[in-house]
């Protein structure tokens, strides 16, 4: 059977169940690599070149038990819908397409309520809106500290909808993060920042780079280890 690039099979799992799994060439992989798409809800087989397309899908076939599993502890999504509780700043929050003007606002309570008035049909458009902006604030401001603070100057900073990495940095000063940050609790969101920053200094993981992130973040490793508990359900709201 012959594969293509970005091209979507589907596997029997270990109860009969069908498991989608998509194949993927990235010419920066140096292996085969298996990851989960939390929000499509499927598994990524990854080749380092077309000609081991073949080879990742039987990989993934290999480990199916394992995605399998993996998929099964996926949070439940969370619709940006009226009504729906999500989470914003680490706190919960409720949507709702009611109130007046056309602005979407922050009304405090219990749990505190995101006002986007218009047609509950977009509402999703409108909660995602608020979000990217309201993370792009929060992002912002924690750079500027950091950055000050390791003695750094950045290019640009970009807020976009990724799904394998929180932040990223360039070599000539760009830092791009998720917005999806932004649900996440305040400390979680200024670790990623800090992480970005420092590789202002060290484009890698040495020990070096891990003093600058603690100069900004003394408790780093419990900010990563939330992330990594709990990123799935940060990508798992309003997909």
């Amino acid at each position: 059977m012959a594969y293509n690039n970005g091209q979507t099979v589907t596997l029997n799992g270990p109860d009969g169940h069908e498991i989608r799994v998509r194949l993927e060439v990235n010419s920066k992989a140096r292996r085969l690599i298996l990851r989960l798409d939390e929000r499509k809800r499927e598994a990524v087989a990854i080749a380092p070149s077309r000609r081991q397309i073949k080879d990742a899908a039987a990989f993934a076939a290999e480990r199916i038990d394992w995605i399998s599993t993996r998929l099964q502890h996926l949070p439940d999504v969370v619709s940006f819908e009226e009504g729906s509780v999500i989470s914003f700043r680490g706190m919960p929050c409720r949507l709702t397409a009611q109130g007046e003007g056309r602005v979407a606002r922050m009304v405090l309570g219990q749990p505190n309520t995101l006002c986007a008035p218009g047609d509950p049909e977009t509402l999703h458009l409108r909660t995602t809106r608020y979000l990217k902006k309201q993370a792009r604030a929060d992002i912002t401001r924690a750079v500027k500290r950091h950055s000050a603070r390791l003695g750094v100057t950045y290019k640009d900073i970009s807020v976009k909808d990724t799904r394998s990495r929180w932040g990223s940095c360039t070599a000539d000063g760009k830092l791009s993060f998720s917005w999806r940050l932004v649900m996440a609790p305040p400390a979680v969101l200024d670790y990623v920042a800090a992480h970005e920053c420092a590789h202002l200094l060290e484009m890698n993981h040495s020990p070096r780079f891990w003093a600058h992130v603690a100069t900004c973040c003394s408790d780093w490793k419990h900010q990563r280890a939330w992330l990594r508990e709990h990123g799935a359900s940060l990508q798992a709201a309003g997909t």
